[in-house]
């Protein structure tokens, strides 16, 4: 069982002078789900190496049980460190597709032709798809074996617009993922704001907010059971 992990490379917040990347929760959570269940996890970015991780995710009110884990696991943090980069891993060397979140995939990953290319073959081999938080943003562009887009028709969920604008960051974020989704044709749906939610449908998952991390991959190890 491979699951390969997508994460951003983009670092910058907009033109506003402050950092991002990716929610540390949203790749830990997951992580751990995987590993403890024996899976081997392959971790790529665009550019390769040590992506960004969002400085907000590393503040004291942000730790959970998993990030403090990692903190103290010396084998994720190297393969954290040595990403590979997303245009050099084959095409068959994995079972699972997870995008973890964070603001940083609105700005690379949504918008990247490697990305597009590979959430487009992963659905026709009929793998798993993930995506938590903003990182449901990457299925802004992919399209389906009719060429509709591929959240057409189907039930989804990311970071909520009331989500984003707790945090300040709607005029700031390149586009407001549930706006994307519901304007993509997707049955978009969500849950409080930031309590776990999880909507499958087939082998396309989605979470909503980082306190659905851990529940999201839990649903991609039930689907790929399936």
């Amino acid at each position: 069982m491979k699951i390969l992990m997508v994460l951003t490379s983009h670092s910058e917040m907009g033109d506003t002078g402050h950092k991002t990347g990716f929610w540390l929760e949203e790749f830990t959570a997951p992580w751990y789900v995987f590993r403890d269940a024996g899976a081997e996890v392959i971790l790529a970015s665009p550019a390769g190496g040590q992506p960004p991780i969002d400085p907000n995710s590393e503040a004291e009110d942000a730790q959970t049980e998993t990030t403090r884990r990692f903190h103290e696991d010396r084998e994720a943090n190297e393969a954290l460190a040595n990403t590979t980069m997303l245009t050099e891993v084959p095409i068959d060397a994995y079972d699972a597709v997870f995008f973890p979140g964070g603001h940083g995939p609105l700005w690379d990953l949504a918008g990247d032709p490697a990305v597009i290319a590979l959430i487009e073959d992963a659905v026709n081999r009929d793998m798993v798809v993930a995506a938590v938080c903003h990182a449901p943003g990457v299925f802004r562009h992919p399209r389906n074996g009719s060429g509709a887009s591929l959240v057409s028709g189907r039930k989804v969920t990311g970071f909520s617009n009331s989500e984003e604008e707790a945090v300040g960051l709607t005029g700031v974020v390149p586009f407001l993922v549930e706006d994307m989704l519901k304007n993509h044709g997707g049955h978009y749906s969500k849950g409080d704001d930031w309590a776990p939610y999880v909507v499958t449908d087939g082998r396309l998952i989605t979470g909503q907010n980082p306190a659905s991390s851990a529940a999201t991959a839990e649903a991609v190890l039930d689907a790929m059971k399936h």
